[in-house]
């Protein structure tokens, strides 16, 4: 996910560059929604590691 994330955000670079401003603002607002969901998911998935990890050793 945060691989396709900054994939759309070369893409996104690359299309301001070249003059596109439509495509280029498609681009790096996909680019910021799959940031931003990789960093949620990021966060529940540490929680709940932590959590499991807690119940594990206490």
């Amino acid at each position: 996910m945060l691989h396709m994330a900054l994939v759309f955000l070369v893409i996104g670079l690359i299309a301001a560059l070249l003059g596109f401003t439509t495509i280029a603002g498609a681009s790096i607002a996909i680019a910021k929604f799959l940031a931003g969901l990789f960093l949620v998911l990021f966060l529940v998935f540490l929680v709940l590691g932590m959590a499991a990890a807690k119940r594990i050793v206490g």
